[in-house]
Formats: C-alpha cells, structure tokens, sequence
C-alpha cells in the first residue's frame, strides 16, 4: 500500500486525474460541474473558495518549504555562488514568457489580456522534475540543475502572486497587512520559546496571516509562505523535498510539517485539478496561445539565453551539461501546469478569459511528450548513478 501511495504521489496521478475529470465533466455536462463549484458547503464557503483559498495554503507552504531548505548551509541555493547560473536562467525563464507574452498581445490580442503576463512565468516543479528525471536519469546534474531553477522559480511566483494579483473586484487595502506583521511576530516568539509542535504556527500566526492576506484583498493561499521558514528546523540543510532518501530520519517540526502535510497536498491536488481545471473545448481563445507560446517559447528562450550569458561572464553551467543538455531542460521548464492555473485563476474574472488562460495552461503539459522525444533525438544520455559525467562542450 505504501508503494502504491508513493508511486501515485511521485508520477502526480492525483493532479492528472484531478485535471481529466474537470475537463470531461465541463465538456459533457457544464451546468452540473459549474453548479457544484457556486455550491455553498461548509460555512457559506463554495467548493472554488475552500481549494483556491484553504487547501492551496499547504500547497504554497510545502512550496516555502522546499524554499527554506535550499537557502540553509548545505542546501541547493547556499552558497550562492554555485546556484548564480540556474539563477540566472531562473530570471530568463520569467522574462522571456513576460515578453513573449506581451510582444505576442501587441500583436494579435487586446488590452485586457495584458494581465495574463504572469501566467506563462510559472514552473510545475513537481512535474518537471518527474519528467526530468525521465529525460536524464535520476543523476543526470542537468536534474539538479532544473530544480534549482523550479525552487527559484517558485519564489519568483510567490512574489508576483502577492504583488500583481489581488483580488481585481475590490482594492486593496494595506492597513489589515498590519495582521500579517503580527502573525510574523508571533511565529518568531513562537521559535524563540522553542515550540517543536508545529500546530501553534498554523493555528494562530498562520490564521492571523490569512486573516490578514484576506482582508488586504491579497491572495490569502499564500498565508503560511510567511510563517514556515519560522517552523524550527536543523542549521544546515539535509536533502530536499523530491531527492531525499527514504531511509533518511530528520525530526525537526520543518520536517515533520513536510512529512505530514506532503501527501496530503499531493492527493488534494486532486480537488485542485477538478475545481481549476473544467474549461470547455470550445473555449479557445487567444489568451490560450498567449499562454503557451509564452511558456513553451519564452520559457526555453529565456532561459537557454540567460543560462549561456552567465557562462560567458564566469558562471558555468554544472559539469556534465552542454549546449543540448541545457536546451531540454529549458524546455521541460516550460511545464506550467499547476501555479500556471492557479494564476490564470487570479488574473482574469470574466470566465470565457479565464476559461481560455487555463487552457493554455493545460496544453503545457504536452511540453512533457516533447521534452522525451527532444531528449531522444538529441541522444541525451540518462545518467542514474552518481558519477561524474563527461561530455564534450558544445
């Protein structure tokens, strides 16, 4: 049973499953999927609002969580020297989309899909790395190499969900932000009087932060990203979320959170897909290939062209990776899917808008076929034994 689990968790068969469901039902019986997601269920609260505003909070936490551990001493983005090329190709796969985006709008679009800029600058990084992996092989440095860039990535999401998205139907209104201070502060005491359970962060800095994330009209799933780097949690860093070995016992209230909320997120992610995810066919449009042009051409461009930058000013790709290597990892960044969604989501309010973002955001899975027949014909050897590969510069 427990192979089973962690083989529906590591190939995201929830999320998948989650995201065919919404789409058949939406195409076979529209009225009945859309009257279920406006259903009231528990305190007034409909099915849209308690996955997008409740259950995504644990969805961005294990996000900071990832975050946290790569910053620590040993982690993947400390020191920062070593992490300054994926950075970099992290800033090309954000302005590359961006500028895609609304070169392509300028073009063919109209002012009110401006706003989607933000959608094609997401990574699917559960996703990416599955089909990373598939691509190279499990040691393959071009797999470490595309996390580092998805773990950045996140973070550059975060950020631009909290700044550019708020709630467009109503302003914002800054002074309740006072709220989250205060959930901030209460966390810190919390680590400082050394609280191992990890249930007070949650249950009071991380209310009063959604609380507060609510009422400014910001979006409050991403109430705990500000609370769990306070989760108390060893100096240096051991594994991460997606490469950790099994057998390896880590205590700590971080790890526990990570430990016990992980499944939970991977198997609700099911009820993201099914409540994100139910666009009709018929609803293509051109924020949809706004979307995925901007994710499958910004993304590798962007990248591919920040990523050598950094090469040319001192920075090296990880050894192991040349030209081919770093082309298909770019491309298997374009996988937007989830935060792609989730921001199509918060972008637009008119539905046949948002219905035809999100399907941009869907087609993006395709991007995992083309990555594996790319990897196939540009003969990338998979590597799944740590060792130290050659290949010869390109």
């Amino acid at each position: 049973m427990k192979k089973t689990i962690q083989m529906l968790q590591e190939f995201s068969i929830p999320l998948i499953a989650g995201v065919f469901a919404a789409l058949i039902w939406a195409n076979i019986s529209p009225h009945s999927y859309h009257e279920l997601m406006e259903t009231e269920l528990i305190f007034g609260a409909n099915f849209h609002f308690l996955v997008n505003d409740i259950f995504m909070v644990f969805f961005f936490a294990i996000a900071g969580v990832e975050i946290t551990q790569s910053l620590m001493p040993g982690g993947d983005l400390n020191p920062l020297k070593k992490a300054i090329n994926p950075l970099l190709a992290t800033i090309g796969g954000v302005v590359g989309p961006v500028a895609v985006y609304l070169g392509l709008n300028a073009v063919f679009g109209s002012p009110e899909l401006v706003r989607g800029w933000g959608i094609p600058t997401a990574t699917d990084i559960a996703l990416a790395w599955l089909v990373a992996r598939f691509v190279f092989g499990a040691a393959h440095p071009a797999v470490k190499f595309l996390l580092l860039l998805a773990i950045a990535d996140d973070a550059i999401g975060l950020v631009i969900i909290a700044v550019f998205y708020p709630d467009p139907l109503q302003p914002a209104e800054p002074i309740w932000l006072l709220l989250v201070l205060a959930a901030v502060i209460v966390a810190f005491a919390l680590r400082k009087f050394n609280v191992r359970n990890y249930w007070p962060y949650l249950l009071v800095a991380g209310l009063l932060s959604w609380t507060g994330l609510h009422n400014t009209h910001l979006h409050p799933a991403l109430a705990l990203v500000f609370i769990v780097p306070f989760l108390p949690h060893p100096v240096t860093a051991r594994g991460h979320l997606f490469e950790a070995e099994e057998e390896e016992e880590e205590h700590s209230t971080l790890a526990r959170f990570e430990h016990e909320w992980k499944v939970i997120v991977d198997f609700g992610l099911f009820f993201f897909g099914l409540s994100n995810a139910g666009v009709q066919l018929s609803g293509i449009g051109a924020a949809t290939w706004l979307v995925f042009v901007g994710l499958l051409l910004g993304k590798t461009v962007g990248i591919v062209t920040l990523a050598n930058l950094g090469k040319l000013v001192g920075f090296p790709l990880p050894e192991g990776m040349g030209q081919k290597e770093l082309f298909t990892a770019a491309l298997v960044a374009a996988l937007g899917l989830t935060v792609a969604l989730f921001v199509a989501g918060a972008a637009f309010v008119d539905p046949s808008i948002q219905g035809a973002a999100k399907m941009g955001a869907l087609f993006s899975g395709f991007v995992a076929i083309l990555a594996l027949a790319v990897g196939k014909m540009l003969g990338i050897r998979k590597i799944n034994e740590e060792a130290t590969p050659v290949v010869e510069e390109h």
